[in-house]
């Protein structure tokens, strides 16, 4: 069965800093045609900095959207053309002060596919040493370290509602679980 859906029409109904919104006219599969609402987004990156200790470092920050105080992972909105990367290098020592020895690529996510062209970028860091946070302006938050054993059971306890976190303590978690069981 054929999947694809083509774009047909294009209407931007808002541009902004941080996302556009349009309205597309799309094909189906059927032949038929719909509309599809969709928000573009530049992407971000997360990092998943676990120390000699073996805790992961994260932030609680004020999340806007959600009314709420949320606890995540360092992140951070990736500017136009940016390297990821190099962008999970900067959030990670603006946010916390880290500064890792070593990164390992822990793949994509998409944090809601049906409506956003938002792709975040994980990663997971290691030999972590420390200088001072770098914060912006408009950004305040608290620096927690967790064990990583402890963050798992977090996200498997609905504790951690951020989806890239979830997302990227998991993946680091397995990661040593397959290193230590492959030795």
């Amino acid at each position: 069965m054929e999947l694809f859906e083509k774009t047909l029409k294009q209407e931007y109904k808002y541009e902004g800093r941080i996302l556009n919104l349009r309205v597309d006219e799309a094909e189906l599969p059927s032949g038929r045609t719909c509309v599809r609402e969709v928000v573009e987004h530049n992407g971000g990156v997360t990092v998943a900095a676990l120390t000699n200790d073996n805790e992961l470092l994260f932030v609680r920050q004020f999340r806007y959207p959600y009314g709420e105080v949320v606890l995540e992972l360092p992140a951070g909105k990736l500017e136009k053309g940016e390297d990821p990367f190099r962008a999970g290098i900067r959030e990670l020592r603006e946010e916390t002060g880290a500064v890792a020895e070593k990164y390992v690529d822990l793949g994509v996510f998409y944090p809601s596919p049906g409506y956003t062209s938002e792709t975040i970028h994980l990663y997971g860091a290691t030999g972590l040493s420390f200088k001072e946070q770098q914060l912006d302006e408009d950004e305040f938050l608290n620096v927690e370290k967790i064990p990583l054993s402890t963050a798992v059971e977090m996200v498997l306890n609905n504790e951690i509602p951020d989806g890239k976190t979830q997302a990227a303590v998991l993946k680091m978690a397995m990661r040593q679980w397959y290193e230590e069981e492959t030795k």
